[in-house]
């Protein structure tokens, strides 16, 4: 990883749910310690607004992103790339983290279960802030 800040970069296929929420989490939860990416295989044209409410009960705000398409320069200035049921649209280089974490599509459900999907993508950011920034980095 560079030596000041890493780079995280999620991927899921429509960029709509998952990745936005997880990128919306790191933001919140790491600030400024770290740049934050996130894009589709295959974005829709706006967010999954089930997850933009699920998240506002968190207070974190995600209704201003833009699903974005996933390019090979997004990949490249990543230190970490986290897959969400993309496959293989994801390029791979060497000499990067790549980790899969297979959680539920939000498309199509309710609150309830994107709350489930949500508390999920939570537990996942700590713990990867955790690996990232052991003894707590330098808030």
């Amino acid at each position: 990883m560079t030596a000041q800040k890493p780079t995280v970069l999620f991927v899921c296929v429509h960029n709509a749910g998952r990745s936005q929420m997880a990128a919306g989490y790191l933001q919140a939860l790491a600030g400024d310690r770290v740049d934050v990416l996130s894009a589709g295989s295959e974005p829709k044209d706006r967010i999954n607004p089930v997850a933009v409410a699920a998240m506002r009960e968190e207070n974190i705000d995600i209704a201003g992103n833009a699903p974005k398409l996933l390019t090979v320069d997004a990949v490249k200035e990543s230190d970490v790339v986290i897959t969400m049921g993309c496959g293989d649209a994801c390029p791979i280089f060497p000499g990067k983290r790549y980790e899969d974490w297979d959680l539920d599509d939000p498309a199509g459900e309710g609150i309830d279960t994107v709350r489930r999907i949500r508390d999920d993508i939570r537990a996942r950011i700590e713990n990867l802030i955790g690996e990232l920034f052991p003894g707590g980095g330098d808030a």
